[in-house]
C-alpha cells in the first residue's frame, strides 16, 4: 500500500504543501492561526535543532506537552528527523517521568514550562538524556542545559527534509494504560499509523478537507493523536486545540467558538454534557456532522439520549495501543445501539474461544484482531509480547460477542469478570443496568469482598443533579438491579461520590475504586 521509502512526517503534513493548501490555516489555539506553510517549516527547523542537539535517527524524542502549537512542531520534528515520538501525559508526578525518561532512553525530551523546575532536578540522573528543550520560553529564563524551543526554531540554519525513512522504520510508540503495572510501550512503524488512516479516518469517518476537528481526551493519547492530528491533516483539514482540562462547559465552549465538524468524545464526558445541558439548557452543537467515543463502551441509555438531543450520531468503536486506532466501529447512517459496530476495512475481527476456534454468532469469546496497524512488539517486554502478538495478529484481553449481522458487542475485559455464587457477572452489564435509572448520573461497578472473603459487585455511583446519595437511593438501585437483570448481579453495597476518579486517558480508574475503603 505504500512505498518502501516512506515518512509519516511527510504523510501528514508535507503533502499538503505539494497540494497547494500551504496557506490554508491547519490548527487553531486561543487567537492563533497557524497554517501548514508554517507548521511545516516549523517542524522542520526544529528537526534540525535535534539533529544539532546530538538525535540520531531512530532514538527517542519524549513529549510532555499539553495541545498546543509547539505539540504538533515536536511531534513531526521527531519525525522529519528521523526518530521515533513518544508521548506521555503533562500532568503527572516527577518519579513518572524519572520512569519514562529511563524507560524509553529518550535523547530529548520536549516539555511545558511549568516542568522546566522538574526536569532540571531529573536531567542530571538520566544518562540518555542530551537536551530538554522547553516550550514558550525565552533563553534566559531556562536553567542550565535547557534550550527555548522558539530561539532554536528562529536559530536554526534551515528547515530539514523528511528523513529518507522505511516504511518499517520505527515512528512512534504508544503507551498501554497501565492497569497492570508500568505502562509499556507499544512500538510501532510509519506504516502503521498511516494504515489506520487510510482504513479509519478515510473510509469509515469519510474524513474530508472542509472537516474541523476537537476533542475531549488530549494529544498524548492516541485516541486524540490520530482524530485531532493525524486524521486531520490527512487530509487538509484543520484542527482545534486547547490546552485546559476538559470538562463539559469548556467542550461546549470550544464547539461554539470554532464551529468543529467531528468531535472525539468519551462516554462520561458524553454523560456530563448531557447532565449540564439538563441543569443549564441546550448549547449550540449544529455544526458537528459526528461524535466519536472509544476509550470505554457507551452505555445505550447515553448512545439514545444524545441522538434524541441534537440528533448527531455517535461512532461508538473500539482501539487499542496495540492497533494504534479503532478497528472495530459504527459507521454513519448504520449505527446499532449498544454495539461497537463492525470492523473497520483492513481488519479482520474473530470472536474465538480458549483454544483459538472461532465461535458462533451470539457467543462470547476473546476478541482476536488481524490489521497492519499491529505493533511490532512491547519494548523491553518479550514475554508479553509473545503472548499477544502473532505477526499482524493481536490477541486481545477483550471479551465479546457478534451478532448475525456482524455487529460486535463489547462483553468486558477477560481480567474483569465477577464470579458471585459461582456465576459470573460482567460490571459493564450493572453498570449499564444503573444508567437507566433516572437518579444515576455516573456509575461504575468493581469486585468487593465480603466479610467472609466472597467477591461481591460494589457499586460506585454519581447522583444526577438535585437528587441526594443516602440510603433511600442506595436501597432503590439495588431493587433497580436485581428486578431488571439476574438478582444475583445486584450491587451488595452502593458507594456515592460526587464524581469517578479517572486515569490520564478519560477512563474510570477501576484500581482506585477497589482499593477504595467502605
Amino acid at each position: 500500500m505504500f512505498p518502501d521509502r516512506f515518512n509519516l512526517a511527510h504523510y501528514l503534513l508535507d503533502h499538503n504543501l505539494e497540494a497547494g493548501r500551504g496557506g490554508k490555516v491547519a490548527l487553531r489555539w486561543r487567537d492563533e492561526e497557524h497554517t501548514y506553510d508554517g507548521l511545516s517549516v516549523a517542524s522542520g527547523r526544529l528537526a534540525q535543532a535535534f539533529v544539532d542537539l546530538g538525535l540520531r535517527m531512530e532514538e527517542r524524542v519524549l513529549i510532555v506537552l499539553p495541545d498546543r502549537p509547539e505539540f504538533s512542531h515536536a511531534f513531526f520534528g521527531a519525525l522529519k528527523a528521523g526518530a521515533a515520538f513518544v508521548m506521555v501525559n503533562p500532568l503527572l508526578k516527577a518519579e513518572d517521568y524519572a520512569y519514562y525518561l529511563e524507560y524509553t532512553r529518550a535523547r530529548i525530551v520536549v516539555i511545558a514550562p511549568s516542568l522546566a523546575e522538574t526536569f532540571a532536578q531529573l536531567a542530571p540522573r538520566s544518562p540518555h538524556l542530551h537536551a530538554v528543550v522547553v516550550a514558550d520560553r525565552e533563553g534566559d529564563e531556562l536553567a542550565p542545559g535547557q534550550h527555548s524551543m522558539r530561539q532554536l526554531i528562529a536559530d536554526a540554519p534551515r528547515a530539514m527534509d523528511c528523513a529518507d525513512t522505511h516504511k518499517h522504520d520505527v515512528a512512534g510508540w504508544l503507551f498501554t494504560s497501565g492497569s497492570t503495572g508500568q505502562p509499556k510501550g507499544a512500538v510501532h512503524f510509519h506504516e502503521d499509523y498511516a494504515f489506520n488512516v487510510e482504513m479509519y479516518a478515510k473510509q469509515v469517518l469519510g474524513i474530508r478537507e472542509d472537516d474541523v476537528t476537537a476533542g475531549v481526551p488530549k494529544l498524548f493519547f492516541g485516541y486524540a493523536t490520530g482524530t485531532n492530528l493525524m486524521f486531520p491533516f490527512a487530509v487538509g483539514g484543520s484542527t482545534a486545540l486547547f490546552s485546559e482540562r476538559s470538562t463539559p462547559e469548556t467542550i461546549f465552549d470550544i464547539v461554539e467558538r470554532y464551529k468543529p465538524t467531528i468531535l472525539t468524545n468519551v462516554p462520561t464526558m458524553i454523560g456530563k454534557m448531557l447532565a449540564l445541558e439538563a441543569e443549564q439548557g441546550a448549547r449550540d452543537l449544529s455544526s458537528l456532522r459526528l461524535v466519536l467515543s472509544a476509550g470505554e463502551k457507551l452505555p445505550e441509555a447515553l448512545q439514545r439520549q444524545w441522538l434524541d438531543r441534537c440528533g448527531v450520531e455517535i461512532l461508538d468503536g473500539i482501539g487499542s495501543a496495540e492497533l494504534f486506532h479503532i478497528h472495530i466501529s459504527n459507521r454513519p447512517g448504520a449505527v446499532r445501539p449498544g454495539s461497537l459496530g463492525q470492523p473497520v476495512p483492513g481488519y479482520d475481527c474473530r470472536v474465538v474461544d480458549d483454544s483459538g476456534f472461532e465461535l458462533a454468532a451470539g457467543e462470547t469469546g476473546r476478541l482476536h484482531v488481524r490489521g497492519e496497524s499491529a505493533a511490532l512488539c512491547y519494548w523491553q517486554a518479550h514475554e508479553k509480547s509473545k503472548e499477544t502478538f502473532r505477526g499482524d495478529l493481536v490477541i486481545t484481553g477483550d471479551l465479546f460477542r457478534m451478532d448475525e449481522d456482524g455487529y460486535f458487542f463489547y462483553e468486558g475485559r477477560a481480567d474483569s469478570l465477577l464470579k458471585v455464587g459461582g456465576k459470573w457477572v460482567a460490571p459493564h452489564e450493572v453498570e449499564e443496568c444503573l444508567l437507566t435509572h433516572e437518579g444515576v448520573e455516573q456509575a461504575a461497578v468493581v469486585g468487593w469482598k465480603d466479610a467472609e472473603g466472597l467477591v461481591k459487585p460494589r457499586a460506585f455511583v454519581v447522583p444526577r443533579a438535585g437528587r441526594t446519595g443516602d440510603d433511600a437511593l442506595a436501597a432503590a438501585l439495588q431493587e433497580w438491579v436485581r428486578t431488571k437483570l439476574s438478582p444475583h448481579k445486584y450491587p451488595r453495597v452502593v458507594t456515592f461520590m460526587d464524581d469517578l476518579p479517572k486515569n490520564d486517558r478519560g477512563k474510570v480508574d477501576r484500581r482506585t475504586l477497589s482499593a477504595t475503603e467502605g
